[in-house]
């Protein structure tokens, strides 16, 4: 049985708590993210928090077995998430997740933790299902379709999706409550990534409609 996690505690289920919590961040628009840290502070309490009232679990910070049980039902036996698919963000030339400028291995793990935010946006949009548009590519895929040479997709850590029944801004507006650090409004989609969080290169605020 999973131990019960508080303020204080730290280690490797309190990391793995983080990036489960990750697109929680925040109430309202806000440049701030969660810290994949393995150590429970107040930023990560916050998160806890605004996940319980979502959920109408007790709001009290803790992750006991009401609050464990919710993120093991949004948990897949993949490691992928309840409603999102490893194969939604494999590289459309075929290539999975190989060809990037990270491994596979990370890859896939920085797609897992791209999913997580994704499952709290979709909740914050109503559960609306969400259609992932572009998530990664590989080098040269992401050049056969004019990305940049350094775009945040071919590291695992991007994606371009639509929401049912919500407008691009809409989308936007809420992916800047989930820790996103990077966005943009295309024509029917919104492009979202977590450059801030990663040393590749972009690690600087970027919103823009």
């Amino acid at each position: 049985m999973a131990r019960t996690l508080r303020v204080g505690d730290s280690g490797d289920d309190v990391r793995e708590l983080q990036i489960k919590v990750a697109g929680w961040a925040a109430d309202s628009a806000q440049q701030t993210y969660v810290g994949i840290d393995g150590s429970f502070g107040a930023q990560t309490e916050a998160a806890v928090k605004r996940f319980q009232s979502s959920y109408g679990l007790t709001v009290d910070g803790v992750v006991g077995p009401q609050t464990h049980a919710q993120l093991d039902w949004l948990t897949a036996a993949d490691g992928s998430t309840r409603h999102f698919n490893w194969s939604e963000f494999q590289s459309k030339d075929g290539s999975g997740f190989s060809g990037g400028k990270v491994s596979a291995a990370q890859t896939k793990e920085n797609v897992r933790r791209l999913m997580w935010k994704l499952e709290a946006l979709r909740r914050k949009a109503g559960n609306n299902p969400v259609t992932i548009t572009s998530g990664f590519r590989s080098i040269s895929h992401n050049a056969s379709v004019g990305g940049a040479s350094n775009s945040m997709h071919v590291y695992g850590i991007a994606a371009d999706l639509a929401v049912a029944n919500r407008t691009v801004t809409q989308v936007n507006n809420i992916a800047r409550t989930c820790g996103f650090s990077g966005m943009y409004n295309m024509a029917t989609a919104v492009h979202m990534d977590s450059r801030i969080e990663y040393p590749y290169g972009s690690q600087s605020w970027w919103w823009n409609y």
